[in-house]
């Protein structure tokens, strides 16, 4: 169905012209009608679907058609991310061209002269209000928004709203908004929490379901079975040859992030850094620069698995598996968009091997395990379910039990206790320098009590072995509870604080 069928406005009609948006999305085609026609709706579509104009539209046409005489707030849009705020923004402003509808973004982060520019957007009356809850709660006790005329409100990624603990501050806000109003909820997924919540604040609503969960089919997935050492390697293999399209590498950890960011930049590549110890106005300057193909790759947290649509992103890499199978198809999402192509690779090492079978437990297929480059080396047998049975760990499930108090041993002291000869696993890099000297040295006392003890007993120090420094009473023994026990305020309680270590 194309947009010149449905009842809109020519100024959105000439603004969708100008932006070559002919034929609509299947979610659009559902939802469109529905909230023109003034309908609370509650609608589930995976990312990458055309959920933004879903509602984007219906709602420009409606505030052209009323006006807005008084110049108050007409309708809010709450979303979980600044990122995704200051995209629906920009698609606004696109659709908006020809019509006169105002927008204000409110976010957190910035300085005071964002706060101020926010603030007298509301204050003047913007038509359309887009804002993340915790910025918006601030605004809401702090600059006195009249929030009375709201005829429209929507929700946007509710599902992770509610994952970000933003329940409270949803129906806070809600609580300032007039009870008789159209409200529209968009949803990747439809738990539990999700429809209380839509029974709590929607009124008869229209119910549409898209593709729940599954990624686009037009996705190439594939997966790369390695050790974690590997995964470098990897990248490196990828990445021999420049390629022209965009590619996002995401991963678990900031720390990643930065060490893979520095190293893509050392092989004189077009890289950025996207994760949460930037600014506002760093996040802003990369995902700026990376739409301009300044940058062409970007190595980024689940900061931007949602809500950044850009449409030529030709890879995305997982250098880690994802904990959430939700997770992986809002990653893959960000590539094959507005009808194109794209490829997604995920990096397993042998710990993720039972969440990477579970994400394909999730989305009904078998993902095809790609050969690994003969300059990564052989890696290891994908086997989902044996590693499910060793724990979880690849064969090296934790024990409790390591020195009798429920402190299980840590690889170091594995290699320190191994004896002189023998080799690590094929898994495990060797030792070198010092290290190596560490890992062939006798095992030293584990604390401060049986280092008393073998000296009470006359037992020599190893040869050139410094002695061990006893722990202060912060230490272990003091969160054991045995300076309690020694000062007579009862030893029962010494067990019941106690914890693995996780060393």
């Amino acid at each position: 169905m194309r947009f010149d069928e449905l009842d809109l406005e020519d100024e959105i009609l000439d603004g969708l012209e100008d932006m070559n948006f002919h034929e609509m999305t299947p979610v659009q085609e559902q939802t469109i009608p529905v909230i023109l026609e003034g309908h609370d709706l509650i609608g589930c579509a995976q990312t990458g679907t055309g959920k933004t104009a879903a509602y984007t539209l219906p709602l420009l046409n409606r505030l052209l058609l009323e006006g807005n005489d008084e110049n108050v707030v007409k309708a809010l849009i709450i979303v979980p991310t600044r990122e995704l705020a200051l995209q629906i923004d920009q698609q606004f402003q696109g659709f908006s061209y020809y019509a006169p509808i105002s927008t204000t973004v409110v976010y957190g982060g910035g300085d005071g002269k964002g706060w101020d520019l926010q603030k007298n957007g509301m204050l003047n009356g913007s038509d359309v209000v887009i804002a993340t809850p915790g910025r918006m709660i601030a605004h809401l006790q702090n600059s006195h928004v009249d929030f009375s005329h709201v005829e429209y409100l929507i929700l946007d990624e509710a599902d992770r709203m509610l994952d970000m603990g933003f329940s409270d501050d949803i129906m806070k806000i809600i609580s300032y908004l007039p009870a008789e109003r159209q409200t529209i909820m968009f949803s990747a997924t439809l738990p539990p929490k999700i429809r209380q919540l839509a029974k709590t604040i929607l009124h008869d609503p229209v119910e549409v379901n898209i593709a729940i969960s599954k990624p686009n089919e037009a996705i190439d997935q594939s997966a790369y079975i390695c050790y974690e050492s590997q995964k470098l390697g990897l990248i490196r293999e990828l990445f021999a040859e420049p390629s022209e399209s965009k590619t996002i590498i995401f991963s678990s950890s900031k720390l990643k992030v930065k060490e893979l960011a520095h190293t893509l930049k050392r092989m004189k590549l077009d890289v950025a850094a996207m994760h949460s110890d930037l600014d506002q106005s760093q996040r802003e300057e990369v995902m700026l620069n990376f739409k301009n193909n300044k940058v062409k790759i970007l190595v980024a947290t689940d900061i931007v698995a949602r809500g950044i649509d850009i449409e030529d992103i030709g890879l995305v890499i997982n250098y880690d598996v994802p904990h959430d199978p939700e997770d992986y198809i809002h990653r893959i999402g960000r590539t094959a968009r507005a009808a194109a192509t794209g490829s997604a690779i995920t990096f397993v090492n042998e710990e993720e091997q039972g969440k990477f079978h579970q994400i394909e437990k999730f989305i009904e297929r078998d993902i095809r395990k790609a050969e690994l480059p003969a300059s990564v080396g052989e890696g290891p047998k994908y086997e989902p379910e044996e590693t499910r049975k060793r724990g979880g760990r690849g064969g090296r499930s934790r024990s409790k039990g390591g020195d009798g108090r429920g402190h299980g041993r840590g690889r170091r002291d594995r290699l320190r206790d191994k004896p002189r000869g023998t080799n690590s696993a094929p898994r495990d890099a060797q030792p070198s320098g010092e290290a190596a000297a560490s890992a062939a040295a006798p095992a030293a006392p584990r604390n401060a009590e049986s280092e008393q003890a073998a000296s009470a007993q006359g037992a020599p120090r190893p040869e050139g072995e410094k002695p061990r420094k006893r722990r202060h009473r912060g230490g272990r023994r003091h969160r054991r509870g045995q300076s309690a026990a020694a000062n007579g305020e009862g030893a029962a309680s010494s067990d019941a604080g106690s914890a693995p270590s996780g060393e």
